[in-house]
């Protein structure tokens, strides 16, 4: 399965359908709205990965509308617009905002699903950075704790060395004496 939720939303409900049966048998999970208004709550509601909006729509909230509301309530959200009316100032406009990419009707569907499989793709790429993050972070913390253990040992250890050397070398001390001593001293290592 897909593992991105897609968020259609197209005032024109033969588009919707269509949208709809196309991203289901390609096991996408698929949420519908006709309108902005009801795209924004559904953004507000869910998880969504991608939103394919119409650019054009009736109302106050068209396609523009909701790429801002969609990237003011999360930023990685992708958001696809979909148009009749190509137009480069509103696909510069729509970039500048955040959209992701800019589809003209009718739709090519081998362009969608290339595009979704990228975004599918960078989106397992970006987990798999932020695992990879987290594993260093836990081996750097791991390492740093083991480096001051070995420090804390190390330090030990010398101070044993030393007491050992000053038995060893204390003239007023027997032989067997000096040697039991240091015995002792290197016992405790254990």
């Amino acid at each position: 399965m897909n593992n991105l939720t897609i968020l259609v939303v197209d005032d024109d409900p033969v588009i919707r359908r269509l949208l709809e049966q196309r991203l289901l048998k390609e096991n996408y999970e698929v949420l519908l709205a006709e309108d902005g208004y009801v795209g924004n709550d559904l953004l507000s509601g869910n998880h969504v990965d991608v939103v394919l909006t119409d650019l054009m729509m009736p109302g106050d909230i068209g396609g523009i509308e909701v790429l801002e509301f969609a990237k003011g309530l999360e930023r990685n959200i992708e958001v696809i617009l979909i148009t009749a009316h190509s137009s480069v100032d509103t696909a510069v406009e729509a970039m500048k905002k955040g959209a992701s990419d800019y589809l003209e009707k009718p739709i090519n569907f081998t362009e969608l699903f290339l595009r979704l499989e990228k975004i599918a793709t960078m989106r397992s790429l970006l987990r798999s950075a932020e695992d990879l993050r987290q594993a260093m972070d836990v081996t750097e913390s791991t390492a740093a704790e083991t480096i001051q253990n070995l420090e804390v040992m190390t330090s030990t250890l010398q101070i044993k060395v030393d007491s050992v050397e000053t038995i060893l070398s204390n003239e007023s001390l027997a032989s067997e004496d000096k040697v039991s001593d240091a015995l002792d001293i290197l016992q405790e290592i254990s």
